[in-house]
């Protein structure tokens, strides 16, 4: 989301004539399959990957690096990647709604950029927040491909363990149990991310 708000405040208020193409180069990682993104990551990471031949060339490393793979940062670098287009794309329809004689009506007001950013933009896209937030972390939260190929031991996420716990645990149990677990705790998230937005949308006014 941090990632996803200015690029689509980028694109739809400064993007101008070129905003199609903006989202044109958004969307042509889509073109491909999401395992084959997820794997690409895996080389551009990897021991004598795209990253560590890079770094080398440059003389910052003397050898690869085992640190860029197989855990938790690895994880967040690819599913940023592979989400951040259902972030962009509700943000930027939501702050195309604005109506930008707000925003001059604020600035004239004598409201500096930050403040009538935090009192019109924000609150006016806050319905794109909340649909981003929710687009992205209820599949987010589930992926298990993605953690299965990059993550290693360091990089499991909640998905992973309750398959481990149906398959070579067979403690299904445990299973249901973290299952429904998660699917609380998605819920309980979702809610406190709407209230959150719409607390800013009554301070707002």
């Amino acid at each position: 989301m941090a990632l996803a708000y200015p690029i689509a405040y980028f694109i739809s208020f400064h993007g101008g004539r070129h905003k199609s193409l903006w989202l044109f180069l958004i969307t042509i990682p889509f073109w491909t399959s999401y395992l084959l993104r997820v794997m690409s990551w895996k080389v551009i990471l990897g021991y004598n990957g795209v990253l560590n031949s890079s770094l080398m060339g440059l003389g910052i490393i003397d050898e690869p690096s085992t640190a860029l793979l197989y855990n938790s940062s690895a994880v967040i670098i690819t599913l940023t990647h592979a989400w951040a287009t259902f972030a962009i794309l509700p943000i930027f329809v939501s702050l195309e709604k604005v109506d930008r004689t707000l925003v001059e009506a604020a600035t004239d007001l004598g409201d500096g950029p930050l403040r009538s950013f935090l009192r019109v933009t924000l609150p006016l896209s806050a319905p794109g927040v909340i649909s981003a937030a929710l687009i992205v972390m209820i599949p987010t939260v589930g992926d298990y491909v993605t953690p299965k190929l990059v993550g290693g031991k360091d990089g499991v996420m909640i998905a992973n363990a309750i398959q481990a716990q149906f398959g070579k645990a067979s403690n299904w149990p445990l299973g249901a149990a973290l299952s429904v677990t998660a699917m609380i705790i998605v819920s309980l998230m979702a809610g406190a991310t709407v209230l959150v937005i719409r607390a800013l949308q009554r301070l707002a006014r």
